[in-house]
């Protein structure tokens, strides 16, 4: 199956590349600030949810868009990274995380396909935000590149999560598997809203 390889290739590549980046020096800072960029975006809800409703909506897309989509996000978010290590200011990104969420969930709630240039400009939008979140929270001491190449890493696995998630609910039928891969659209919006407000 198309998805299923695809899948299968995103899994290899982003495996394949995280050993050469941890490892590629010896330093303990470029180590290091590979753990840090690896874990840093699974740290918060809002990342996570956000992420994964991304992979969602790559599958639900279908095509091109299963990794076009995802490598949107993750291109323009290391140049949002970029701009968080250089001391840029990114006005309002929480409220861009939080937002995306919510934009994100509701773009997978309403199950309409959407042309593939939008869905990479609207995933796009929204990984400054990220990018710059990560790269503005980067540990003193980290090797720069090293933590680059580890939240790269870190968000292409939430991507693939949630094209996995996209997939394992596919399995349940035809009937029903659309409906389902929205509902997870709504859970992530109303998480969203909940982060908005605190709630969460």
């Amino acid at each position: 199956m198309n998805v299923q390889r695809t899948m299968t290739g995103l899994v290899a590549a982003v495996l394949a590349a995280a050993p050469t980046a941890a490892f590629a020096h010896t330093g303990a800072a470029e180590t290091s600030g590979f753990m840090h960029g690896l874990a840093h975006p699974v740290g918060g809800l809002d990342h996570v949810l956000a992420m994964v409703m991304v992979g969602v909506l790559a599958f639900q897309l279908g095509g091109r868009a299963l990794w076009l989509v995802p490598a949107t996000f993750v291109a323009v978010m290391a140049l949002g990274g970029g701009l968080g290590v250089a001391g840029f200011t990114v006005p309002f990104f929480e409220l861009g995380i939080a937002i995306s969420v919510v934009v994100l969930g509701v773009t997978v709630a309403l199950g309409a396909p959407a042309p593939l240039a939008t869905a990479m400009g609207l995933v796009g939008f929204f990984a400054i935000f990220h990018g710059y979140a990560h790269g503005a929270e980067m540990p003193a001491g980290a090797g720069g590149v090293a933590y680059g190449l580890g939240f790269m890493a870190g968000t292409a696995l939430l991507h693939i999560a949630g094209l996995g998630l996209g997939y394992g609910i596919g399995r349940i039928g035809a009937r029903y598997a659309p409906l389902a891969v929205q509902a997870t659209g709504g859970v992530a919006a109303l998480a969203g809203v909940g982060i908005l407000t605190g709630a969460l």
